[in-house]
């Protein structure tokens, strides 16, 4: 391979692991408070269907983005509304809110535009495009560094940095700040947090709407910057490998980061070698090749990453004593 198709392979793994990355920040975000959240993948279904609609009816893409936004946090609140108001399970609400996602975009969008649930495309100002950095074509010629920074930092859409940003907010927020300390400290023991005089419920509710503005964050990017509109399920099991990243991760930012790359990796290999015969075995069914992503989520879990202990409280609903 020569340097220009590595280069491509890893802009294809940078873009591709950008909706994993928000899922799996907006995961953290609400594990580390104590609520499980296994609707990552509804919430940016849902986020990415309305910013697609909102930015066909608008032409713009910042509407789309609100409202993506918007259509994400108040999923989001659903689900804040069964597992902590109502200590509900956790585990059924995000199923839940997975299923209305998939079902509810599917057919408001056959209802609104009659083309199988899709969107009509946006194009122009109604998608986020490419942003190029300061310097890339003038560092071109600095040999590997160069072509490095123009091609794979360089030349992505505001979503994604954005995404890299949201990064290490999380890891200062989470590590340096107050509010991030108690955060940490009712993930893990919420009866002392609530015996300090803080409000548990408040510190979860905004840990849930922290991931419903991450999940809106990418599936607006799925149908506005990776795609030009919105199909239906295009969120294809995005939000459950970013639940395996971040069990990879141990629900840490930075790890987060890697995972999610590395996910994007698989994926970005996976395209470049659909229909290429490699050797000894020939051509590879593309049945095969569209399985490795997953199938590798399931070997690294199993088998790299040693005891992952999730937060203490994670999943288990606050009843406060009287």
């Amino acid at each position: 391979m020569d340097l220009a198709s590595l280069l491509a392979v890893l802009d294809s793994a940078v873009r591709l692991s950008i909706p994993l990355l928000c899922a799996c920040l907006a995961g953290l975000w609400s594990e580390r408070s104590g609520v499980v959240d296994i609707g990552l993948e509804g919430k940016m279904l849902v986020a990415a269907f309305a910013a697609g609609a909102a930015a066909h009816a608008s032409g713009s893409a910042a509407v789309g983005l609100l409202a993506g936004l918007v259509a994400s946090v108040a999923f989001a609140l659903v689900h804040g509304f069964s597992a902590i108001s109502q200590r509900g399970n956790q585990i059924v609400s995000g199923v839940a809110i997975n299923m209305l996602a998939a079902g509810l975009t599917a057919i408001v969008g056959n209802a609104w535009y009659h083309q199988g649930g899709r969107t009509p495309p946006v194009e122009g100002a109604a998608r986020f495009g490419e942003i190029v950095l300061p310097g890339a074509e003038t560092l071109a010629d600095i040999p590997l560094l160069g072509p490095l920074y123009r091609d794979v930092v360089s030349g992505h859409s505001l979503l994604s940095y954005l995404a890299l940003l949201a990064v290490v907010a999380t890891w200062w927020t989470l590590a340096r700040t107050r509010f991030g300390l108690r955060l940490r400290a009712v993930g893990e023991n919420p009866a002392a947090v609530d015996t300090a005089g803080i409000s548990v419920a408040g510190l979860r509710y905004a840990a849930v709407v922290l991931a419903g503005l991450l999940c809106g964050l990418g599936g607006t990017y799925l149908s506005l910057a990776q795609a030009a509109g919105f199909l239906p399920h295009m969120t294809a099991g995005k939000g459950f490998i970013a639940l395996a990243a971040l069990i990879f991760a141990k629900w840490r930012a930075w790890p987060a980061l890697g995972a999610c790359l590395l996910f994007g990796l698989l994926d970005a290999v996976a395209i470049r070698i659909e229909g290429v015969a490699l050797p000894v075995v020939g051509r590879v069914p593309v049945q095969a090749i569209q399985a490795l992503p997953y199938l590798m989520t399931v070997v690294l879990l199993a088998g790299f990453i040693g005891r992952a202990v999730p937060p203490r409280a994670s999943g288990i609903p606050y009843v406060k004593e009287r």
